[in-house]
């Protein structure tokens, strides 16, 4: 057989060789298995390897390297969302947190206001720290249910406030003041005639923006307690002849007093409006035709204790007041102003029921 030759005259080489099949003329496999060498694997048995998952080969664990039709990569599918479970927490709930309105406490609310022992520190019943005592020990009352839990918030201006049963004033614009009147002064807050008033002794405090009245009235030529304020419930209840507030008098009488004019004073006199009495009378001293008697009475009418006298044949030389209630004159000086105590403007509500 002639043996074809280059264009140069030599001839090829290479078709002497045995010609070797393409990969498209064995379906893409390889002839090392006919050749005796290692059986090759087709391409559903092969594994995949790191470079077929980069180059996105068939096998891939990968999902995110597949390719549509187009050649783009293909998006992943939506996750769908994992339920977690609840968070649990041992936080302890809040202090006043109930779950049921039924098991809420009764009393006072926690809500707006004042703290309560800050209102009895500025009423004047105890520092702050002393206070929390009469509260853990129970002393202290709001309206009416005693309270021992501390930071109960009150309203200052509607809350009724009793510590060991003596009503506390805590609303810081009421104000309570004792007068020892002098003799001869009027019980007016102003005099049309021009004559010495009580309304000339709290001139300062009127014109300073306080509303004061005075509680009852003594006439001019009685001396002694009177009571000023700007409480318009109590001086009414102060005045009112059903709320039987005693008042008590030191008086000197003409005369020597015999042993029976007391009794009759006590059992009553017949007088020209009805019937009057004293509730105690006591004879302190007989001395140069005089006598010196404390009474105490609770009748509010008009002159009741000089025309008492007049009665029984002893009139009345000098009269002075010396007690309202719990407020006693003691030694204050004629003309002067005193602010009353926490005890005394309790024992004042406490004696006509505030």
């Amino acid at each position: 057989m002639k043996k074809p030759a280059r264009r140069d005259g030599t001839p090829d080489r290479n078709n002497n060789k045995k010609q070797r099949p393409t990969r498209s003329e064995t379906g893409g496999r390889s002839d090392r298995s006919e050749a005796g060498g290692r059986p090759s694997r087709s391409e559903a048995d092969r594994r995949p390897t790191r470079s077929d998952a980069v180059k996105g080969k068939p096998g891939r664990p990968d999902a995110a390297a597949a390719k549509n039709k187009r050649g783009k990569p293909k998006s992943a599918k939506p996750q769908r969302a994992q339920a977690h479970a609840p968070k649990i927490s041992n936080a302890k709930p809040a202090r006043h947190q109930y779950a049921d309105a039924a098991d809420r406490p009764a009393g006072p609310p926690q809500g707006d206001g004042m703290r309560l022992q800050k209102v009895l520190a500025q009423a004047g019943v105890a520092s702050r720290r002393a206070a929390e005592e009469l509260i853990s020990q129970g002393r202290v009352e709001v309206d009416g249910r005693i309270v021992i839990e501390q930071g109960l918030r009150i309203d200052p201006e509607n809350a009724v406030v009793r510590v060991d049963g003596v009503r506390v004033v805590v609303q810081k614009d009421l104000v309570h003041l004792a007068l020892n009147k002098p003799r001869g002064w009027q019980s007016t807050m102003s005099d049309d005639l021009g004559r010495p008033c009580v309304g000339d002794i709290v001139s300062e405090r009127v014109a300073a923006g306080q509303r004061l009245f005075h509680v009852g009235r003594l006439d001019a030529d009685t001396e002694g307690l009177l009571l000023l304020t700007n409480d318009g419930d109590l001086a009414h209840r102060l005045m009112h002849p059903s709320f039987e507030v005693s008042k008590t008098y030191l008086a000197t009488v003409s005369g020597a007093l015999e042993r029976g004019v007391g009794k009759k004073l006590k059992e009553g006199v017949e007088l020209d409006d009805g019937p009057a009495k004293v509730d105690t009378f006591t004879l302190l001293d007989i001395n140069e035709g005089k006598s010196l008697v404390r009474v105490t009475l609770h009748e509010g009418r008009k002159h009741i204790v000089r025309r008492l006298f007049d009665a029984v044949g002893h009139p009345v030389i000098r009269l002075v007041r010396t007690d309202i209630g719990a407020v006693a004159l003691g030694d204050q000086r004629p003309g002067t102003l005193r602010v009353l105590g926490r005890g005394e403007v309790g024992g004042l509500y406490g004696a006509v029921g505030l």
